[in-house]
C-alpha cells in the first residue's frame, strides 16, 4: 500500500532543497533546515470541503498528503466549535468580531489530536512497534491515546515536576510509559531527538512538530476556520510553544489560497507569556538567530518553552502574513482565563488564555481596529485543574 499521495515531496524552508516523500526523513540532508510537506497542484476543489455532515480532520482527506486507501488512526477529532465572544467584544467596545476556536473539544482535549491522527496514522504503517514525544502535557495525553487506538506502544519524556496534572494523568491513564527527564522541555526534545531521530533508529516513531508530517493535521484549523465562519478571518490569534501550531494553520490558508477557494489570508499573531518568549525577543529585536531563554517560566506550562524548534516557520508565517507577535503577564492570562468562564462560559487551559489577553492587547495598541479575529484555545480548563483550584477559589 502507498502511504502517501502521488506528487507529495518535502522541502527544506532554509535552503528550498526538495526531497521525496519520506517518514523518516525529519530534517534537510544538505543543510539541517527544518522541511514541511508540499502538496501536489490540485484545481477540482469546491466548498464544502469537509462535506454537509459534520466536520473532523479526515474530511479534509483531499488536502492531507496520505494516500485515499491508508486507514486513519481515528477518536473524531476536529469539528471544533466556533464560539463568538459576544459579551466580551461588546464590554471592549471594539469594532471587531472575536471567536473562540474552541480545540478543548477535541477527543483528549487538546488541539494535539488534529496532528496525532495523522502522526499515528503514519507510524502504523511503517511498522514501528510504537512512538515516543518529548511534551509539556497535551502532546503526551494526545501520543498515549492515539497510540493506544492504533495498538501501538507510547513512550513519553516529561520534565519533571514541570507538567500539569490533568495532562499526566491522562498519559498514565492510556498505558503510556512515562520517563521524568530533569530539565525543562527543551532538554526532554533534546533526547528525543538524540536518541531517536539522530541515531536512526527505526523501532519507535517520533511524533515531536519537527515531524512535518504531523503538522498537516493541525493545518486543518484554517480549513474548518472558514467553513464555519463562511469566509476568510482578518486575524488569527495563537498560543506560541513549539511553534509548530501557528507554522501549520499559516500553511493552511496558504495552500486554500493556492487552490483560489480563497483570495485572501488572515494576518497571523503569536503570542507568548512574557517570561517564555524566546520568539517575540527575536521579533522584536529583528535577529536572524533564536534569541533562546536557557529558563523559562510561566504558569503556562503548555508553552513554557524556551527553545522552540519551529521558530523559524513561525517567524516564517508572521512575517509572510502581515502579523506581529505579542506577550502576554501570567496575570493578564489569568484575569482573561477567568473573564473567558465567567462571561462567556468558555473554559480553556492557561495558554488558551493568552489569546485573549493578547486580544486586549492588540486593541489597546491600534493593532486591530475592526475584523473578524479567531483566537485558538489550543486546550480544555481541566487540563490544569491545579491553576483553577489555586487561583481561582
Amino acid at each position: 500500500m502507498k502511504l502517501f499521495k502521488a506528487d507529495v515531496a518535502l522541502r527544506c524552508v532554509k535552503c528550498r532543497s526538495t526531497y521525496d516523500a519520506d517518514p523518516w526523513l525529519f530534517t534537510c540532508p544538505r543543510c539541517g533546515g527544518l522541511l514541511e510537506v508540499v502538496m501536489p497542484e490540485e484545481t477540482s476543489l469546491r466548498w464544502p470541503l469537509g462535506g454537509c455532515g459534520r466536520r473532523y480532520v479526515w474530511s479534509y482527506r483531499e488536502l492531507l498528503p496520505l494516500s485515499n486507501d491508508v486507514e486513519p488512526v481515528s477518536l473524531g477529532e476536529g469539528g471544533t466549535p466556533l464560539v463568538p465572544l459576544n459579551r466580551i467584544t461588546q464590554a471592549l467596545k471594539t469594532r471587531s468580531n472575536a471567536y473562540m476556536k474552541l480545540e478543548g473539544a477535541n477527543p483528549t482535549g487538546s488541539f494535539k489530536d488534529r496532528g496525532m491522527t495523522v502522526g499515528v496514522t503514519i507510524a502504523r504503517h511503517t511498522g514501528v512497534s510504537g512512538v515516543v514525544v518529548a511534551s509539556t502535557g497535551n502532546t503526551a495525553a494526545s501520543a498515549a491515546a492515539y497510540s493506544a487506538r492504533a495498538g501501538l506502544k507510547c513512550v513519553v519524556l516529561l520534565p519533571k515536576g514541570g507538567v500539569a496534572k490533568g495532562k499526566i494523568s491522562q498519559a498514565l491513564l492510556h498505558g503510556a510509559e512515562v520517563v521524568e527527564v530533569d530539565g525543562m522541555f527543551d532538554d526532554a526534545l533534546d533526547r528525543v531527538f538524540t536518541d531517536v531521530v539522530l541515531s536512526g533508529r527505526r523501532t519507535l516513531y517520533p511524533l515531536n512538530s519537527y515531524n512535518p508530517w504531523r503538522l498537516e493535521g493541525q493545518k486543518t484549523i484554517a480549513f474548518e476556520v472558514v467553513e464555519e465562519l463562511g469566509r476568510v478571518p482578518d486575524f488569527l490569534i495563537v498560543p506560541v510553544g513549539n511553534a509548530g501550531n501557528i507554522s501549520a494553520i499559516w500553511k493552511g490558508f496558504k495552500e486554500l489560497r493556492s487552490y483560489g477557494l480563497i483570495d485572501r489570508t488572515p494576518r497571523m499573531i503569536g503570542v507568548q507569556s512574557e517570561g517564555a518568549a524566546p520568539l517575540v525577543m527575536t521579533w522584536v529585536k529583528r535577529c536572524e538567530s533564536l534569541q533562546v531563554v536557557e529558563s523559562p517560566q510561566t504558569i503556562a506550562t503548555a508553552i513554557r518553552i524556551g527553545r522552540p524548534i519551529n521558530w523559524s516557520k513561525a517567524l516564517k508565517a508572521v512575517r509572510e502574513s502581515g502579523g506581529t507577535l505579542i506577550s502576554v503577564s501570567d496575570d493578564e492570562l489569568l484575569g482573561t482565563m477567568k473573564t473567558l468562564a465567567r462571561v462567556e462560559g468558555v473554559g480553556v487551559e492557561p495558554a488558551g488564555a493568552v489569546t485573549l489577553a493578547a486580544y486586549i492587547k492588540a486593541i489597546e495598541e491600534g493593532l486591530i481596529s475592526e475584523g473578524d479575529v479567531i483566537l485558538v484555545g489550543t486546550g480544555h480548563a481541566l487540563k490544569d485543574p491545579d491553576v483553577i483550584i489555586k487561583h481561582f477559589t
